[in-house]
């Protein structure tokens, strides 16, 4: 997914906890759902910004010599930028983009149905 052309706020948004939880029924499951896809998107950002800035990276490990980079510190300053991935998440699930499962709430023949 594109991060750069998300729609969520950067900003914290009051969310009314009842149209969170009507989707699953449940707002520990909902908040359950944001939180495992917060960790997805906060895991891809992570590695997507770290393949950036390798390429910045010398290879000798000298603590006296700091090169700053103007492109490296732009990089950084957009990730800064963007949205918390918890903000993205709840957006995604608002709008419906979040595909989950409950393997719990599926049905299971039981032995009493033979």
């Amino acid at each position: 997914m594109d991060y750069k052309k998300s729609t969520a706020p950067t900003n914290t948004v009051n969310r009314d906890v009842m149209e969170l939880c009507e989707e699953t029924g449940n707002i520990y499951e909902s908040v359950a759902i944001i939180a495992k896809r917060a960790n997805q998107i906060s895991a891809d950002i992570k590695n997507e910004l770290s393949k950036k800035l390798q390429e910045f990276a010398s290879s000798q490990d000298n603590l006296d010599e700091v090169f700053e980079n103007r492109e490296q510190i732009e990089i950084s300053r957009f990730y800064e930028k963007l949205p918390k991935p918890t903000l993205m998440a709840t957006q995604e699930f608002v709008e419906g983009k979040v595909y989950y499962r409950n393997p719990n709430k599926e049905a299971v023949p039981s032995l009493l149905d033979q």
